[in-house]
This record gives structure tokens, C-alpha cells and sequence, in this order.
């Protein structure tokens, strides 16, 4: 007889509510700094090389610290790391608004970043502490997956408004108030977990994932931005190689960080690539669209980011289909549908020539969105009931983990792609008068070829930005090809890894295989039911190289 699962409450959706928030927050902040950088580049005067990490890392430190803080959750109580994180996300905010230079300003990020890899590992965790009911955890989760995706698209456009009418540390300096209200709040909304037989905190393993994915995170963007180097493929070798020390490490380790067992899962490892490529088609397409708008059909940063949200109405619809048919079809037909979708989308992108009416990029850029929300809520489900309630902070993290690579990977190669293209293409052009410097520049990049043209006659000008936006919107086609390519081999090891993953996603040692340990470390209030409104959310992400 199957046990009737404990309905959500009012209590339960309004610290939902506060989750969302957080959630939010932290994916804002990841783009919100875009317009911000003329303005405070005036103010403290950062150097090339500071502008760089002032920009990077927020993004550094989040990834190479999640895996730490997930197990940090489990251990010592999600709420208590959630509230220790929203305290400290609002004092680095603030550091950041009122930084008198640009080493302050790089802490302030970096302390920034610290915090969240607190909040999100530990906001879908707790979710699985809230929601007992099935269909409840997939509305709750489809919430936070968008929120999760969309607030990158949403950074762009709050950081161009607070720019519009305040000084540049407004963009930092909005979180604080948010996060005093999250610690005023949280206490009384969301429940406490924690497993206190976790252990002791191997300190080697700390370092060897901290070191290991900031290392080959800037490896991979190294190769990108520079160019093929020996340091950067250095950079990422090294990296490489501690992760694998840190893999091993754990199957030793008497106290490890995460459960390597997870992955001898298919249900686990399948929802862990998807999480990998979705972020991978995220990032790589965003790149490549973000620069067409802007550099190809001439948009503002602030016009690219509006038109960004265009698609919201379309991803509502997809997050709400996700959601209910989730409750009846299996994961493996889902989240490879999803991915079908996805692969259509970079298709769609395929045909986006240099004249094109915005409305052709839109709709691949919506089908993109769309089959990444539901992909992305649909492998949340799986990841959350994966492991054990005790471990559920580390198994988040390591899937987020994951999702950080995804990144590195789609800005590395579909933008590698693009730019090689470009090159190819740009190679055979020569204007006249223009050499040396100049030449390779406008060879190099769109936005080189914009500056160049920018110092030459009216009739050269026009001849180097014809040739540019020809050749960048033919890296963008190709580009897209690889990525269509690409999603369709997702969806096929995405089917055959997580065809044995029932509806519910209940592996063994899940949430259901698990509910008689639970009540000894989760602190919740059943109480009445109350019906959830799923709104829509836009997981585009528009980011400029």
C-alpha cells in the first residue's frame, strides 16, 4: 500500500516564495554588472587585468566552492548555512556598491560568489525537505529552475534601469534589503535539516575541488579569450587532474564530500549531463546571439536585453507543461523531448542571415529556452531524490557543479567555433590602407572590424562592417549546426541513461525509498493544502564577450 505523502501548506509556498527570491538573486547577479562596468571604470580606475576579475570572480569562486558548501549544508543544517549565506551575500553587496577601488571591489565579488554557492545548493534541498507530494515537488522545482535561468536573462535589464537613475554600486547595492528580508523571514518559513552523522570536513578534499575547478574553469576561458596558449591548456590540464585526484580522494576518504556512488546511477549521471548541456547550449548560444544583436543588427545592450524577454509567455507555457506532464510521463521521453526541442532551436538559428527580422532569432532563441527550462526542472527532480534526504545538499552541488562546466564548455566551444569561422572568413579580406595592427584586428573579431571601420573612409568603413557581419553571422550558423548536432547526441544518451527512471523518480535510496529516516533530521508542519501558481519564467541569458 503506498503511503500518502503530507500536503504542502500556506507555510511551505511562502517560504517558496523566499527560496525563488534567493534563487533569483543569485542568478541576477551573475549578468547584472554588464552596463555597470563604464561608469565604475571612471570611478576607481581598474586596470585591464583587474576589469577582468572583477567581472570573473563572482563566477570562479561559485563553482570551485559549491561541492564544499553542499556538504557544509548536510552537515551543520541548510537553513543555518542558507542564513549564514543571505547574511554574508548582503554584507559582500554592499562592500561591492561602496568599494573605493578596484581590490576592494574584486573581495567584495569574491565574497560574493561565496555566498552564492551557499544559497543554491541549499534552496533545492530544502525544497525536497517541503514538499513531500510528488506532484507538489515538481511545481515547487520547475519554480526554482526557472527562477534559476531566467534571473541571468533579467540581470542585464535591472542593472541598464538602476544605471538609468543612480550611481553604478546600485547594482550591488539593491540586494542587501532583499536578503534582510529573507533572514527576518526564513527562520519562521523554511524547516531545518541536518545530518549530524556526516562526519568530519576533509580539508584535503576542500582544496583539491576548490583548486581544481577554479583551474580548469580559467583554463577553458583562457583558450577562449586569448586564443590557443600553452599556459591556458596548462591551466586546464592541471585542473583536470585534480579533479580526478578529488574523485579519487573521495572513494578513500573515510569522510567524503560526495557520494561517488550517485553516478553508478543512469537516472543521476543522465540528469547531471543534461544539467552540463542545457548550461552548455545556455551559454554558447547566448554568446553568439547577444553579439548578433548588438554588433549585427546594431541594438543597444539595453534593447539586446529587453528583447531578451520576449519569449517569457512561450517559457511560462513550458514550464507549466513540464510540470503536469511529469506527473505522467517518464523522465527518459521528457527531458529527451526537451532536448529535441533544444536542437530544433539552435536549427532555427542555423538560417538567421545578416538581414533577417528579429522574429527568426526570437523563435530559436524561445525553443532554446523553453526545452532548457524543462530540461533543467525535469533533471532537478531526479538530482533532489537521487540520494539520500542526509546527502541531498552534495548532490545538488555536484550536479550544479556540473552545470559551471557547462558553462566554461559552451562559452569555450561554440564560441571557438564562431570565432574560427570568423577568422576563416576574414582572412581573405584586405581593405585598402588598412595593415598590420589594424588588419589582424579587424580580422579577429567583429568588434575589432567595428573599430577599425569606425577610423576609415566612409566607403571602406562600410566595406569592412559588410564583410564582418557576413562572416560572424556565418560563425553563428555553423556554430548553431554544432550545437543542434550536439543536443540531438544529449537526448539520445539522455534516453538511454534515464530509461529505467520511473515518473517519480524514486531511485533507490530516494526520497520515497528513504521516508521512514526522515523524520529524525527534518524539522516540518504538515498542514493543509493550498493550491501553487507556477508563473512563467525566461531562461535566456544574453552575454556580451
Amino acid at each position: 500500500m503506498t503511503e500518502l505523502k503530507p500536503k504542502a501548506g500556506t507555510k511551505e509556498w511562502i517560504g517558496l516564495g523566499v527560496i525563488v527570491l534567493v534563487t533569483l538573486l543569485v542568478s541576477v547577479d551573475v549578468s547584472v554588472l554588464g552596463f555597470a562596468i563604464a561608469p565604475l571604470s571612471e570611478d576607481i580606475s581598474p586596470t585591464a587585468s583587474q576589469l577582468l576579475w572583477i567581472m570573473d570572480i563572482y563566477s570562479f569562486v561559485l563553482a570551485g566552492t559549491l561541492v564544499t558548501v553542499g556538504w557544509l549544508g548536510d552537515r551543520i543544517g541548510r537553513r543555518k548555512l542558507l542564513l549564514i549565506g543571505a547574511a554574508l551575500f548582503g554584507v559582500a553587496s554592499t562592500l561591492a556598491a561602496f568599494s573605493t577601488s578596484p581590490e576592494m571591489l574584486i573581495a567584495s565579488r569574491a565574497l560574493l560568489g561565496l555566498a552564492a554557492s551557499t544559497l543554491t545548493p541549499t534552496s533545492l534541498a530544502l525544497i525536497r525537505n517541503m514538499f513531500h507530494d510528488s506532484k507538489e515537488r515538481k511545481t515547487a522545482i520547475a519554480a526554482w529552475g526557472g527562477t534559476l535561468t531566467s534571473g541571468a536573462a533579467i540581470g542585464p535589464v535591472v542593472g541598464g534601469l538602476l544605471l538609468n537613475n543612480f550611481w553604478w554600486g546600485s547594482v550591488f547595492l539593491i540586494n542587501t534589503p532583499v536578503m534582510v528580508l529573507v533572514l527576518l523571514s526564513a527562520p519562521f518559513l523554511l524547516p531545518e535539516y541536518r545530518d549530524p552523522n556526516r562526519g568530519k570536513l576533509d580539508l584535503l578534499s576542500t582544496v583539491l575541488s576548490l583548486a581544481g575547478v577554479m583551474t580548469l574553469i580559467y583554463g577553458f576561458k583562457e583558450l577562449v579569450i586569448e586564443g590557443y596558449s600553452q599556459s591556458a591548456v596548462v591551466w586546464a590540464v592541471v585542473g583536470a587532474l585534480l579533479i580526478v585526484a578529488f574523485v579519487v580522494r573521495q572513494k578513500t576518504t573515510a569522510n567524503p564530500m560526495i557520494n561517488i556512488s550517485l553516478f553508478r546511477s543512469g537516472g543521476f549521471s543522465g540528469a547531471v549531463i543534461v544539467n552540463l548541456m542545457v548550461a552548455f547550449a545556455l551559454m554558447g548560444s547566448s554568446v553568439l546571439t547577444n553579439q548578433y544583436l548588438q554588433l549585427v543588427l546594431g541594438y543597444s545592450p539595453l534593447k539586446a536585453s529587453l528583447w531578451s524577454l520576449a519569449p517569457m509567455p512561450a517559457i511560462g507555457v513550458a514550464v507549466a507543461l513540464s510540470a503536469s506532464l511529469g506527473r505522467k510521463v517518464r523522465p527518459a521521453v521528457l527531458i529527451g523531448s526537451a532536448l529535441v526541442i533544444m536542437a530544433a532551436g539552435f536549427g532555427v538559428l542555423t538560417m538567421v542571415e545578416v538581414d533577417s527580422n528579429i522574429a527568426v532569432v526570437l523563435v530559436g532563441v524561445g525553443l532554446l529556452a523553453g526545452g532548457m527550462v524543462a530540461s533543467k526542472t525535469l533533471a532537478a527532480e531526479i538530482v533532489v531524490t537521487s540520494a539520500p534526504p542526509e546527502e541531498a545538499g552534495s548532490s545538488v552541488a555536484t550536479s550544479e557543479t556540473f552545470t559551471e562546466f557547462g558553462i566554461a564548455f559552451g562559452f569555450a566551444s561554440l564560441g571557438s567555433i564562431g570565432s574560427a569561422v570568423y577568422r576563416d572568413d576574414m582572412a581573405k579580406i584586405s581593405p585598402e590602407g588598412v595593415t598590420g595592427s589594424a588588419l589582424d584586428s579587424l580580422r579577429s573579431t567583429i568588434g575589432g572590424a567595428a573599430d577599425v571601420a569606425a577610423h576609415q573612409s566612409q566607403q571602406i568603413g562600410a566595406q569592412v562592417i559588410d564583410a564582418s557581419r557576413e562572416a560572424f553571422t556565418h560563425g553563428l550558423q555553423v556554430a548553431s549546426l554544432a550545437g543542434a548536432g550536439l543536443m540531438l547526441l544529449t537526448a539520445l544518451i539522455a534516453a538511454l541513461l534515464l530509461r529505467k527512471t520511473p515518473i517519480e523518480a524514486a531511485l533507490p535510496g530516494s526520497l520515497e525509498a528513504a521516508q521512514s529516516q526522515e523524520p529524525q533530521h527534518v524539522q516540518t508542519t504538515a498542514v493543509a493544502a493550498s493550491t501553487p501558481a507556477a508563473a512563467p519564467h525566461s531562461s535566456v541569458a544574453y552575454q556580451s564577450t
